[in-house]
């Protein structure tokens, strides 16, 4: 089991479609794996479990990898990662699975339909094994506010995974999975990759289609994959990326090169690249380990024949209040649909109560407090008294935001920075703290509010903690795979050095208590 756990996921699918392996194999393994060391679903076990996941499909998931492993036997064309298993965040719709949320008003709800990156993901021949836990509807940036327990990181079970995709980085860093699909409103698939030491991409704002990712902040959510490599990123970005037409606000025009670009950086020759080191996302407040990290990781850059630039984003000092008013003002129209009268929990309905008393009472008792705060926020901000001061001014800085991007990008073909300003903080230390736990994503909200791609790639762990550092490449919107080229070249001249971070962290002692 030990090895098909920690094969990338372009070595299992060439096992798999050589039929050296079967997907029936490699799904089971994952399926031991994730009974192994993850705990109950409802985060009972407490710190025995990583509690990546809220629901596993071991049944749907057997029957998918039997059909994967048909399609190959029968020697038609199979997509690359056919047979392969896969880990969902639980705000992606599955007719087959609840989707929840991690919200107690969405509890066991089963939607009617599947989300197209889902469907994408099963034509494929993709195995999905489960749904992974979240902050509650993608809010927070530790998996914390799950109203089903917290997500425990793999590298050290006292501390937070990062969030709000939580679940799925820690699943893919735990060996559960050897991949998993996210959503990134201000950093939810970056900012856990670099505290788990996965990759996690947020591709360019509308080249992976929305539909059927339930809203947080429409105008800021994508869609990505979380992997152990950079190619298997790719791989899967490919799969679920393109033009969708039930998504309003896709993007018609072709996938960026990414794989292409991945194999290519991987060659490891970066000449020619102009790489833009961003001042304002260092400095003071960030931890000495992180910064440690990044000045090797961008000196690897250099030596790998990039030109290093520092760049100056002034306006970037603005992005974290602006996201904090921006997206729970939308937060607050989307949530409104969580009404109690169509779907989810309902409370109070005894034929005496009013559809508001009814619908009030549901809300109070479904929604978490992150989420309670987010929707006052947003909507103290669309009132008629504070638009223009709060919600208006956010829209302008985004477009200053806007502005240096696209100032730096005509200097630079890319931007680097820390993901993070520091390392996996211990559960419960920010809980009370929301203003500390909002600078998490300091370095990650910028590429939501410009919709430009990014990703965060392992680039070793903090001298001092020991726990994994992520360096972020951003690039402009629809040249996703630039971000990729540098990542992959980066990666593969890590991957040479003696210290390079081990993929799977020793989980051992759950194993063994199981």
């Amino acid at each position: 089991m030990s090895d098909m756990i920690s094969l990338d996921a372009a070595e299992l699918a060439r096992r798999i479609h050589a039929r050296e392996v079967s997907s029936v194999e490699v799904t089971r393994a994952h399926l031991q794996r994730i009974e192994a060391v993850d705990g109950p679903s409802d985060g009972s076990a407490g710190p025995d479990g990583v509690h990546a996941f809220l629901h596993v499909d071991a049944d749907g998931a057997l029957a998918a990898a039997e059909a994967a492993d048909r399609a190959i036997a029968e020697g038609g064309p199979v997509s690359p990662l056919a047979g392969v298993p896969v880990a969902l965040k639980d705000n992606l719709t599955t007719t087959d699975m609840p989707t929840t949320c991690a919200s107690r008003i969405l509890d066991g709800w089963r939607p009617p339909y599947d989300a197209t990156v889902v469907a994408r993901l099963r034509a494929a021949g993709l195995v999905p094994l489960g749904k992974t836990n979240l902050d509650e509807f993608a809010m927070g940036s530790s998996t914390e506010n799950s109203a089903f327990g917290p997500t425990r990181n793999p590298w050290d079970l006292t501390r937070v995974p990062g969030g709000s995709g939580g679940g799925s980085s820690a699943s893919v860093a735990a060996g559960e999975a050897p991949l998993a699909l996210g959503s990134d409103t201000g950093g939810s698939i970056r900012q856990p990759g670099a505290v788990t030491g996965t990759v996690g991409v947020k591709p360019t704002y509308g080249t992976v289609s929305r539909y059927g990712l339930v809203a947080f902040s429409s105008s800021l959510d994508q869609i990505g994959p979380c992997a152990r490599s950079v190619l298997d990123a790719a791989l899967l970005h490919e799969v679920v990326g393109g033009h969708d037409r039930c998504d309003q606000t896709s993007v018609n025009a072709p996938l960026p090169p990414v794989v292409e670009a991945a194999l290519a950086g991987a060659r490891g020759d970066l000449a020619g690249v102009r790489v833009g080191v961003v001042g304002e996302l260092s400095g003071e407040g960030y931890q000495p380990g992180v910064l440690a990290a990044f000045t090797d990781a961008v000196r690897t850059l250099g030596e790998l024949g990039a030109e290093v630039v520092e760049v100056s984003c002034p306006s970037f000092s603005y992005a974290l209040p602006a996201y904090y008013l921006i997206a729970p003002s939308e937060a607050s129209s989307n949530l409104a649909r969580f009404d109690a009268m169509r779907y989810g929990l309902r409370v109070g309905d005894d034929g005496e109560r009013s559809t508001d008393e009814v619908m009030s009472l549901t809300r109070e008792a479904g929604f978490g407090a992150e989420v309670k705060r987010r929707i006052m926020i947003g909507t103290h901000a669309l009132s008629a008294g504070s638009y223009d001061a709060l919600y208006g001014k956010a829209q302008k800085a985004r477009t200053l935001i806007v502005r240096d991007f696209t100032a730096a990008f005509e200097t630079c073909d890319v931007l680097v920075s820390p993901t993070t300003p520091t390392t996996a903080f211990a559960i419960g230390e920010r809980v009370d703290d929301p203003l500390a736990m909002y600078l998490a994503d300091l370095c990650t909200i910028p590429a939501n509010l410009a919709g430009n791609a990014a990703l965060s790639v392992p680039c070793g762990t903090s001298p001092d903690d020991g726990l994994p550092v992520g360096l972020q490449v951003m690039a402009p919107a629809l040249a996703d795979d630039r971000a990729y080229r540098v990542a992959a070249a980066y990666e593969t001249a890590r991957s040479s050095t003696p210290d390079a971070a081990p993929r799977i962290p020793e989980l051992r002692a759950l194993e063994t208590t199981r």
